[in-house]
C-alpha cells in the first residue's frame, strides 16, 4: 500500500492480496494519522473494498473512496486539473489501461475488491501517454490489475497487442514501452511480435505464473500448465534471447505436497527466472482456497525461503553474464536505475533524473552492476 497527500489530506491506497497486505494497510493508517492528527485521511485501492467494515470502523480514518471512483477528481472534492498531470521528477511513467478481473482464480480477492474487466479506450490511452511524453518523461510502463485482457470489454473486443501497436505508432519519439505483469495465457500473436521484434518495447517480460506444478495450477484455476509456461519463454527467448524474465510465484498453496513444491522449486531454473515476487501463501476469506487443507505454516515459510533462494541463485549468474555489456540504463534515484531488462545498475553521480545513458558495468555490488 501507499501513503500519500498534504497537511491538509492524507490518501492510503491500500492492498488486500494477502492478509500480511492488510494488516501492513492497518499500520499505515495508525501511523499516517499519528504523524497528521489534524489531516483528513481517506482509504481507497482493495482492502478498503473487500475489508470495508474492518477499514471504515478505524477511528483513524475518516472515509473511504471507492475503488472504481478513485481516477475521478470528484471524488475526492478537489477540482480536477493537475490531478492526472505527470510529475517530472518521476522517471517513467505508469498508465494503467485496464482494471479489474473476470477470471475466478481460487486464491484471488481481486474480483471482489475490483469488480469485472475493465479496459480503457485506445484514444484515452494514447492522451495519457502524449502528456507524459509532453512532460519529458522517456519510459512508459502499461499496468492493469489484468493486463492482457485488455480490449475484451471493448467494441470489437481487441486484442492487447493492439493497443501496445498504437501507442508504438503513435509516438515514434517514445524510447521505452514496458509492460507489468502479464498472463501468458493472453499473449497473443501481436502482442508477441512485437515484444521479440521491436527494440522499443523492453526485453523484460513478468509473468503471472504462480506455479510451476500441474496440480497445483489446477486447483489455483490457472489457465495454463507448466509445460505452457515453458513453451512460451523459449518461443520468446528463440528470438531475443536478451529477455529478462520475472514471475509471481506463490509458496504452500493448500494441498502442496513436497512433491509439487519441487516442481515449483524447478522451474525457476527451467525458466531462468531471475525477476521473482515470491508470496507465502495467505488464506483470503472467501475464497475457495480457504476450504482446501493448509500446509502447515512453518513449511509455508520455508518453501518461500528455497524460492527466493534459487531466484537469487539465477539472478546472480544473470547479472555476471552483464559484465563488459553496454547497457542503456534509465537514471532514476540514489545514482541507479534499471537497464532494458530490468538489471539494477549503478549510473554515474551526477547523472539527471529520467535520462538514458550508456554504462559498461564491471562488477557487482549487493546485487547491483556498477
Amino acid at each position: 500500500m501507499l501513503a500519500g497527500g498534504s497537511d491538509d489530506l492524507i490518501v492510503v491506497n491500500s492492498c488486500a492480496v494477502t492478509s500480511e497486505a492488510v494488516r501492513q494497510t492497518r499500520q499505515t493508517i495508525r501511523r499516517a494519522r499519528k504523524a497528521n492528527p489534524s489531516a483528513r485521511l481517506l482509504v481507497t485501492g482493495c482492502a478498503s473494498e473487500v475489508e470495508r467494515g474492518m477499514i471504515s470502523g478505524m477511528p483513524e480514518v475518516d472515509g473511504l473512496i471507492a475503488n472504481d471512483a478513485k481516477l475521478d477528481p470528484r471524488a475526492w472534492n478537489v477540482i480536477a486539473p493537475a490531478q492526472r498531470l505527470p510529475q517530472t521528477r518521476y522517471s517513467r511513467a505508469f498508465v494503467q489501461v485496464q482494471n479489474g478481473c473476470d477470471h475466478t482464480c481460487t486464491f484471488c480477492v481481486i474480483p471482489q475488491g475490483r469488480g469485472p474487466s475493465r479496459s480503457r479506450a485506445i484514444g484515452d490511452v494514447l492522451e495519457d501517454v502524449a502528456r507524459h511524453i509532453d512532460a519529458g518523461l522517456h519510459e512508459v510502463v502499461l499496468t492493469g490489475v489484468d493486463l492482457t485482457s485488455w480490449g475484451n470489454d471493448l467494441p470489437g473486443a481487441p486484442q492487447f497487442g493492439r493497443l501496445v501497436a498504437a501507442i508504438l505508432a503513435g509516438f515514434p519519439q517514445l524510447a521505452r514501452l514496458r509492460l507489468s505483469s502479464i498472463d501468458g495465457a493472453e499473449v497473443d500473436a501481436q502482442l508477441f511480435e512485437l515484444t521479440t521484434v521491436e527494440p522499443r518495447m523492453m526485453p523484460h517480460v513478468h509473468l503471472s505464473l504462480q506455479s510451476g506444478d500441474d496440480m497445483v495450477l489446477k486447483r489455483m484455476k490457472r489457465r495454463h500448465s507448466r509445460q505452457d509456461a515453458i513453451t512460451l519463454v523459449q518461443s520468446l527467448r528463440e528470438r531475443r534471447p536478451e529477455i529478462g524474465l520475472g514471475a509471481d510465484m506463490i509458496a504452500g498453496f493448500p494441498t502442496e505436497s513436497e512433491a509439487m513444491h519441487r516442481n515449483n522449486l524447478s522451474i525457476i531454473a527451467e525458466l531462468g527466472i531471475v525477476h521473482g515476487h515470491v508470496f507465502p501463501f495467505s488464506p483470503r476469506p472467501g475464497t475457495p482456497a480457504v476450504r482446501m487443507p493448509a500446509v502447515d505454516p512453518t513449511r509455508v515459510k520455508s518453501r518461500a525461503a528455497e524460492l527466493r533462494k534459487a531466484v537469487a541463485e539465477q539472478r546472480e549468474a544473470w547479472l555476471q553474464t552483464l559484465i563488459g555489456e553496454r547497457l542503456s540504463v534509465l537514471a532514476e534515484t540514489d545514482d541507479s536505475g534499471h537497464a532494458e531488462n530490468f538489471a539494477p545498475v549503478k549510473v554515474p553521480k551526477g547523472t539527471r533524473r529520467g535520462t538514458i545513458v550508456t554504462v559498461t558495468p564491471s562488477r557487482i555490488e549487493q546485487g547491483t552492476l556498477v
